[in-house]
């Protein structure tokens, strides 16, 4: 299951040193449900090694705001606490691992 990441702890997730991926989304959002299990997914098939979350634009505009989130699904790749790559709208579950391997 990934983990909420929220805009108070974003900092801190990116502040441990591993990879980040963060989902982007909102309850409404139809295509945030088809991206939603493939988030979950990954999370358990990397947990150790790759930080995975989601956060609700709803609930947590800070973080949205920042990274210019316009669209969701939005889905942000970190690597040493930097953006290196994004996703924004649904993709293949094969799309997420080919970003999730190029940051590891």
């Amino acid at each position: 299951m990934a983990l909420e990441i929220t805009d108070n702890n974003f900092q801190e997730i990116l502040a441990e040193g591993k990879p980040v991926v963060m989902d982007f989304w909102a309850p409404w959002c139809g295509p945030c449900k088809m991206v939603g299990p493939i988030i979950d997914e990954l999370a358990t098939e990397y947990e150790g090694k790759v930080i995975i979350g989601k956060c609700d634009v709803d609930e947590n505009g800070d973080v949205a705001a920042e990274y210019g989130i316009r669209n969701i699904p939005t889905v942000l790749f970190f690597k040493n606490g930097e953006l290196v790559d994004k996703q924004v709208g649904s993709a293949p579950k094969s799309a997420y691992v080919a970003k999730i391997e190029a940051i590891l």
